[in-house]
């Protein structure tokens, strides 16, 4: 991802990516957001319906432990989220997140098909040409 989408990201959610900027030795997270553009949106959405899911258990006092990203990449064709932290609910919202990407073209996010020869990708028609 492009680097003014990977600072936005890390700007807008502190505490998720709170591991960005450290050595690759501690974080695979140093490689930053291994994946094109057109996943911004989905990683995006995600990131606000996770922080607003535990801010929101905090503020009626259940802890929800909170969740921090180790690595996003593309991994046989969509999104790859892993983390440490949340619940079942997070659980939930990432499994959701990595299967919209399977429809999504990660150069340009419009609507696209997961396939290819050797390399995987997902792809819009114009992409994939």
């Amino acid at each position: 991802m492009n680097q003014e989408l990977d600072d936005l990201l890390c700007k807008k959610y502190p505490k998720i990516f709170a591991e960005r900027h450290l050595s690759e030795m501690q974080t695979c997270m140093y490689w930053g957001f291994s994946h094109a553009d057109g996943w911004f949106n989905i990683i995006d959405q995600l990131c606000a319906n996770i922080q607003n899911h535990i801010d929101w258990k905090a503020k009626n006092g259940h802890v929800v432990p909170q969740v921090v990203a180790e690595q996003v990449k593309e991994k046989f064709g969509t999104l790859r989220f892993y983390y440490r932290g949340g619940d079942e609910v997070i659980d939930g919202m990432v499994r959701m997140a990595e299967s919209m990407s399977g429809v999504t073209c990660e150069e340009c996010g419009a609507p696209g098909v997961t396939g290819g020869q050797g390399w995987i990708k997902t792809l819009c028609e114009t992409h994939r040409k």
